[in-house]
């Protein structure tokens, strides 16, 4: 098996807990080591990796993949150089600031023959996975509204500077926005138009903590929602048809097993608890179900399976820079709607 030799941009939690673990585990990739700034950490973990004392070291080097885990306000920056070194990339969310950054480094890509892709792992949360089946299943029929939600009850500032400073890439919508939106972009399609509403709701915040967003689509809505003062959570998704409805709250378990050094597996990886499973209410042939759905298991080494037959193999990459650009168009569009208090056609 070829192996794919990657370094990571930042070792801190993105680092530490959503990349190093799967590039350990995936036989084929080989992680080289990490650009630290301050504190040299990853050799604590993987003592047989480097820490790279600057950036233009680690382009130096014979690495092929370069994951940017930086600050959303970097990603365009660092993308670019790393294309330009002619290393392929996985850029996390959000993908830039800007439609404009997102084109440029989608078409960089495409010049150099490299691979670019945007790390959009919550495509293989066991959540999303069980409403994309409950979905493709038609078993609600034709469905005429939708809501995704990313709740939490949080009051308190983060402590990251560049999380909660005025600044091109920080606030809610692009922390848990993309995920989100990138849900509904890959269970529905691009919608027709936008209309949003962006709000601060802590006190002292300088930047966004709260969205409503609707998507329209032809027959169809999808509202999204993100919240800091969210106590009760709401169920994650809701999808009403015409037949029937799906409720799922979140119930994920990879991000808190990460967070304790869990490692990752191929087996019972990303089960979720039993009592978390979605509630389905529909008609099938005539009779009324009700009932609990399995939920399907998740497992984000989906998505690093999907970067390395991309590289190794030439396949298309598991969410591609134009998904990104996607994601970025209705950021854009939600900006504007929110300023404007108006629709945005796409």
């Amino acid at each position: 098996m070829q192996k794919i030799k990657t370094a990571l941009l930042s070792y801190g939690m993105s680092g530490k807990v959503f990349h190093a673990p799967f590039l350990e585990f995936h036989q084929g990739f080989e992680l080289v080591g990490s650009w630290e700034r301050s504190k040299q950490l990853i050799q604590l973990d993987y003592p047989n990796v480097k820490s790279f004392a600057t950036l233009e070291e680690v382009l130096q080097s014979d690495v092929d993949l370069v994951i940017v885990n930086t600050p959303v306000g970097t990603h365009f920056e660092y993308a670019k150089l790393v294309l330009l070194a002619g290393k392929n990339a996985v850029v996390e969310k959000a993908f830039t600031t800007t439609v404009g950054e997102a084109r440029e480094l989608a078409n960089l890509a495409k010049e150099k023959g490299l691979k670019l892709s945007v790390f959009q792992n919550r495509r293989w949360d066991s959540d999303l996975k069980t409403v994309q089946q409950i979905v493709s299943s038609k078993v609600l029929g034709e469905l005429v509204e939708a809501e995704i939600h990313f709740d939490r009850y949080n009051p308190i500032l983060s402590p990251k500077t560049h999380k909660e400073t005025a600044n091109s890439g920080a606030g809610i919508l692009k922390d848990l926005g993309p995920h989100i939106i990138d849900q509904a972009l890959y269970l529905f399609g691009f919608p027709k138009s936008v209309f949003a509403d962006i709000r601060i709701t802590r006190e002292n915040s300088l930047v966004d903590d709260w969205f409503d967003i609707l998507l329209f689509y032809t027959d169809f809505r999808v509202r999204l929602k993100a919240s800091f003062f969210v106590r009760e959570a709401n169920p994650a998704y809701v999808i009403h048809g015409k037949k029937g409805s799906f409720l799922k709250p979140r119930g994920d378990v990879q991000e808190d097993e990460l967070k304790l050094g869990k490692k990752p597996n191929l087996d019972s990886w990303g089960t979720e608890p039993k009592e978390l499973e979605g509630f389905l209410h529909t008609e099938i042939d005539g009779e009324i179900i009700k009932k609990k759905v399995p939920t399907l298991q998740g497992n984000y080494y989906s998505f690093f399976e999907g970067v390395y037959q991309s590289i190794a193999n030439g396949l298309p990459e598991p969410v591609s820079a134009e998904d990104g650009t996607h994601v970025m168009q209705i950021i854009e569009a939600s900006i504007q709607s929110s300023e404007d208090k108006r629709g945005i056609d796409l």
